[in-house]
């Protein structure tokens, strides 16, 4: 019986590798919006990151999603982002 291989994913807040599973994937859409994915499966060029509030803020003071995304990010993204982050800890 063969073992399955785990994916996993660099986080861009802190750059711990872990499972793909727990973590958050946003995404550049081809229309060129960000957003979160939280299915891990919608089309587009993807970073992850943590579930947690310091990897975005971390992420976001050193800029390291609009340098995984190649795209710059306005403010009102991020504050999107992380309205929904906080959204998903809650539940």
């Amino acid at each position: 019986m063969s073992v399955k291989k785990v994916p996993l994913r660099k986080c861009t807040g802190c750059g711990e590798m872990r499972n793909k599973k727990e973590m958050l994937r946003v995404i550049k859409t081809p229309e060129e919006t960000i957003i979160l994915d939280t299915t891990g499966k919608k089309n587009g060029r993807g970073a992850y990151i943590c579930n947690s509030q310091e990897c975005f803020a971390k992420a976001r003071k050193t800029k390291a999603l609009e340098r995984s995304l190649k795209a710059a990010i306005p403010e009102d993204i991020y504050d999107e982002l992380e309205k929904e982050l906080r959204s998903l800890d809650t539940e």
